[in-house]
């Protein structure tokens, strides 16, 4: 459990630290008076629409495209259970406990901005749950990314009326054996409150914030190890002056300039070949990194925002407007989410591609004045070095450019039609997800390149903040003298980069 206070939820917006806090750290989290407040006026608006002989969609009707069957006043209690039971259809493995935190967290945010008619023990009773690490199954497969992730917050829900599998301490048990051993009643829905509990963002913002944090963190090792392959590859600094991209006027590649010239500060193997060195350029996979990594930095920035935006929205339907009108629209709509998953996609495979070109110009042996043996073998010919990283590497690239097609322009008609153009914003989430765990890998195999062409430039060294590297590669994989087998030796250094988690590239 975090040290820090308990955060408390009110009606404004969620920063985004505070939602990482409770997701990663486990931060206590409480339902605030002002919340309660405006989610008990919304829900008495809630009570009094429902109660009127007009129909009101949602309230006291059935759901998409048998929305005109009106619901009896006595039946509305069952309907809201039959919904929540019918609707948790999805497939396919659980999905990681982080995201299902994040999902708790998030809607219960969403609930306490007062908007969706719900009472407070709904929100509190999910609290209880995420306080206590009761983590709901929710299968991976399900959700359209419109009319919210129904299918995966169905499961979710599932475990607050009792019922669904809940993960408690390692052990997997009923809804109403979790909420039992703390002391909680399920969940009696009262109107519109299974609606309310689907009809949301929650998966899609929940792995959005996630990813934008992994991927920061995949952006910041592939620089270190970038830097660190500069001075494997004899190759130059020059190209790092942060006056040469201030002049292009992208925010994102000076600082990754600088970021790298600063792992390079103070190496004698850069004043080793200053003089009499043949070469005009490195290639594009060296020179052009702070281009490359800092067009990533600027799109992740931008993504950023949108799902900073989503943590201030109430995506339900329909919602309480201040003055107790409900309106149907579709705030539930993953299309701002879906776009900016699938631009995350696309700089993880930014990343990815271009770490596996300066792995492959390392290995390639083209270079002759860099002075490093073709595949790094030792004895070429009798040794093969590490010519099949390289393979690795590219068999990696090319899984993560196929993640890469778009979801959200792909779309599929649901529910008779009247459904008929979803965000498909889940689908873009696990392909980024999925793409961001191989290319962790393919950054695996450059650094296992660089560090061992390092030691062949001995006894010269690079600069403090390659050789805190190179050590600290040392402590994952030993020296590699001759040839052995490389597949554990990549997994270590993928693993070891996940945990490293360092700082994001400085402003």
């Amino acid at each position: 459990m975090s040290a820090m206070n308990p955060l408390v939820l009110d009606p404004g917006p969620l920063a985004m630290a505070d939602a990482l806090d409770v997701i990663r750290n486990h931060r206590e989290v409480t339902l605030g008076p002002e919340a309660a407040s405006a989610m008990t006026t919304a829900q008495a608006a809630v009570e009094a629409l429902a109660g009127q002989p007009d129909p009101t969609y949602g309230l006291n009707t059935g759901f998409g495209s048998l929305s005109r069957h009106r619901i009896d006043h006595q039946n509305l209690k069952q309907l809201q259970v039959n919904l929540i039971r019918s609707h948790a259809a999805g497939v396919g493995e659980p999905l990681a406990e982080p995201v299902v935190r994040g999902m708790m967290l998030l809607l219960a945010a969403s609930l306490a901005r007062g908007h969706s008619g719900v009472r407070p023990v709904v929100a509190t009773t999910l609290l209880e749950m995420l306080n206590h690490n009761l983590v709901p199954v929710v299968p991976s497969r399900g959700s359209v990314g419109a009319s919210g992730d129904l299918a995966p917050l169905a499961h979710l829900a599932l475990a607050l009326i009792g019922e669904g599998e809940v993960k408690d301490q390692g052990v997997t048990r009923t809804g109403r054996e979790a909420l039992e051993r703390i002391g909680v009643p399920p969940l009696e829905l009262a109107t519109k409150e299974g609606l309310a509990l689907i009809n949301g963002t929650h998966l899609m913002a929940s792995f959005g914030i996630l990813l934008i944090e992994d991927a920061h963190a995949l952006l910041a090792n592939a620089a270190d190890v970038a830097a660190l392959s500069i001075d494997a590859c004899l190759g130059t600094d020059a190209y790092l002056d942060p006056e040469l991209y201030e002049i292009r006027n992208h925010p994102g590649p000076v600082r990754v300039a600088k970021h790298m010239q600063r792992r390079l500060s103070g190496s004698a193997i850069l004043k080793s070949h200053l003089d009499d060195d043949p070469r005009v350029q490195d290639p594009y996979s060296l020179r052009a990194t702070p281009t490359v990594l800092g067009s990533c930095l600027d799109q992740l920035e931008s993504i950023e925002n949108v799902f900073a935006r989503e943590l201030g929205a109430v995506t339900d339907n329909p919602i309480l407007l201040r003055d107790g009108r409900a309106v149907s629209g579709a705030n539930f709509h993953g299309m701002p989410l879906a776009l900016a998953l699938d631009q995350i996609k696309l700089s993880i495979a930014a990343i990815a591609g271009i770490s596996e070109r300066r792995t492959y110009w390392l290995l390639s042996g083209r270079d002759d004045q860099s002075g490093i043996p073709a595949y790094l073998a030792r004895e070429a010919g009798l040794e093969s070095g590490l010519m099949i990283a390289q393979y690795t590497a590219a068999a990696l690239v090319n899984e993560i450019r196929v993640a890469c097609a778009p979801a959200s322009c792909h779309n599929v008609s649901t529910s008779a039609g009247i459904e008929d153009f979803n965000s498909f914003g889940p689908t873009a989430a696990l392909g980024a997800q999925h793409a961001l765990d191989l290319a962790y890998r393919v950054i695996g195999v450059e650094l296992l390149c660089s560090a061992d062409a390092l030691e062949l430039r001995r006894p010269l060294r690079s600069g403090p903040g390659n050789e805190e590297l190179f050590g600290w590669t040392r402590q994952t994989v030993d020296t590699r003298k001759t040839d052995r087998p490389l597949g554990t030796d990549i997994e270590a250094l993928a693993s070891a980069l996940r945990r490293n988690n360092p700082t994001r590239i400085e402003p």
